[in-house]
């Protein structure tokens, strides 16, 4: 905790808003889904399925059975996710790490029409999340509940993913490891978002090596998320971006 407080306050001096961005890509990125005000019929769909799905049930499990930070989510992180959807409208979606489900909500719910694939590491979890989802009539997630480690190259094969939200906390190696992995699913227009990058100290720096990849063009950074695309007509740049 010391260490992400540290972090933002160095975050803060560096990041800008829109004035500073001279890309044209995130330039309208930022204005017209970072600071644009989340629909309130796609907030007021979250708000219902978040109560639906923050049983006891599943948080007693989740505090008996694991130490992720991303168990909860932020009503700001929720947002911009639901937003980001909403932008791009990807239809691929692979999700590393359901957890309570919150964030793989927040994303149906910004494009209807996509298609998720959800890792969870937990089965028992992962058998409960899908019981809850078909009750919010969220009939396009699947669930792949096995370790992701044992199941991502199976669910990457022959497959493309228009976005990837690695919503898990892992050890730089593993961070890496996964990185490595989704690089054969990518496509010019592919967006990947990494949850909490300034957790820990090993998570950011996965993140400083993952933005520093020669596929990777250009990162935002809005200290909570982390995004990234792999657009070849961009020259590579970095942004930090107050939300």
């Amino acid at each position: 905790m010391f260490h992400t407080i540290i972090e933002y306050f160095r975050f803060i001096t560096k990041a800008s808003n829109q004035h500073g961005v001279h890309s044209p890509f995130v330039y309208n990125l930022v204005t017209q889904c970072f600071y644009k005000k989340t629909a309130a019929d796609l907030w007021n769909s979250f708000l219902i399925s978040k109560q639906l799905l923050d049983t006891k049930t599943i948080r007693k499990f989740t505090s008996l059975h694991s130490t992720s930070k991303t168990a909860r989510i932020s009503t700001k992180k929720a947002k911009l996710l639901i937003r980001l959807i909403a932008y791009f409208k990807p239809g691929n979606i692979l999700e590393i790490e359901t957890s309570m489900g919150l964030g793989t909500a927040a994303i149906q719910i910004g494009n209807k029409n996509s298609s998720i694939i959800s890792l969870e590491s937990c089965p028992q979890r992962g058998k409960i999340m899908h019981e809850l989802f078909k009750k919010n009539n969220f009939n396009t997630i699947h669930i792949v509940h096995e370790n992701w480690n044992k199941t991502l190259q199976k669910v990457l094969k022959n497959q493309q993913f228009d976005f990837i939200y690695f919503n898990k906390h892992q050890t730089k190696k593993e961070t890496l490891q996964c990185f490595n992995s989704c690089l054969n699913a990518i496509n010019n227009d592919a967006i990947w978002v990494f949850n909490d990058i300034y957790s820990t100290t090993e998570i950011q720096e996965a993140w400083l090596e993952i933005k520093n990849h020669p596929k990777v063009t250009v990162t935002v950074d809005v200290f909570f998320l982390g995004i990234i695309f792999f657009r070849k007509e961009q020259a590579k740049e970095h942004f930090k971006i107050r939300v």
